[in-house]
């Protein structure tokens, strides 16, 4: 062979590389840009079991959305959000039920798009799942029964030597409880139905939780009285990022978050709230 050839066949070589390797960096470029939604369908995980934002129904009765691999639905203030920012892209919505402690592992694994679930913006969460832009703004109440030496409470202090519990892994828990002077705190609960189940068996004096919950709460529990120290000097110290609920997606999925942060980025803070009291209107009154 020549050498003029053999140049040229080098030449060629390098060329057929170098466009393998556009080829495949491109490739790499197109799946690190996919959000999760090329099958046409926005898989959303909740526990479908913390009324007012989610819970479990026998029936579609109020827009309610079927769970996957169930004949139950799901509806909830969740349910409202996911339905609106599948309509919005353009996509099918399907529901997935799973426990508290799931959801981020579930997201994390790619087993679902994103998770719905009344889930506020912690800095430990944001370390493991990326976060959009809220969908509600939280405030942290207090629950007890209308009969409690703690039903006339007006700050963090009047609550002292209360016995309380509340949700495993959420802000109220690990961050409010222990702000409350020579507090009794009781193990953790799994879930926030626990939770009240406690406060209403007498298992504790108070539970703290967000204004939603605690709103719902009191339809389902006539005897439940809210205390709000919000706004006063004797209110529960935590940073607007704690409280703040958002919608939690695999960290890097940049697509996804940006899809649906232009959904939500739409909406006001009133609209929020509306659609909250009218998931509160229509949640199931059992306990």
């Amino acid at each position: 062979m020549s050498i003029a050839r053999r140049l040229s066949a080098a030449a060629l070589a390098a060329l057929m590389t170098l466009g393998l390797t556009a080829c495949s960096g491109g490739e790499e470029s197109s799946t690190a840009a996919k959000s999760g939604l090329e099958d046409g369908v926005l898989t959303v995980a909740m526990e479908c079991a913390y009324a007012p934002y989610n819970w479990t129904q026998a029936d579609d009765s109020n827009g309610a959305v079927p769970i996957k691999d169930s004949n139950n639905y799901a509806n909830g203030y969740d349910v409202i959000i996911a339905k609106k920012l599948a309509e919005e892209l353009g996509v099918e919505l399907e529901i997935v039920k799973s426990d508290w402690d799931s959801l981020i592992p579930a997201v994390q694994s790619g087993t679902v798009d994103c998770v719905i679930a009344g889930q506020s913006i912690t800095a430990d969460r944001m370390q493991q799942v990326d976060f959009t832009e809220p969908y509600f703004y939280a405030t942290i109440v207090t629950l007890t029964k209308s009969d409690s030496q703690y039903a006339s409470a007006a700050s963090v202090a009047d609550l002292s030597g209360a016995t309380a519990t509340s949700q495993m892994n959420t802000i109220w828990y690990n961050n409010c409880l222990p702000q409350i002077p020579d507090a009794n705190i009781l193990p953790a609960q799994a879930d926030a139905p626990a939770m009240l189940v406690a406060l209403n068996s007498g298992t504790c004096d108070i539970v703290v939780t967000d204004k939603p919950t605690g709103l719902a709460a009191c339809v389902a529990y006539s005897d439940f009285t809210m205390l709000d120290f919000t706004g006063t000097e004797g209110e529960f110290e935590v940073s607007d990022e704690d409280i703040n609920i958002g919608i939690s997606l695999k960290k890097g999925n940049t697509e996804l978050k940006e899809k649906l942060d232009s959904v939500l980025s739409t909406m006001t803070e009133e609209d929020f709230t509306e659609l909250m009291d009218q998931a509160i209107s229509v949640q199931p009154l059992s306990k």
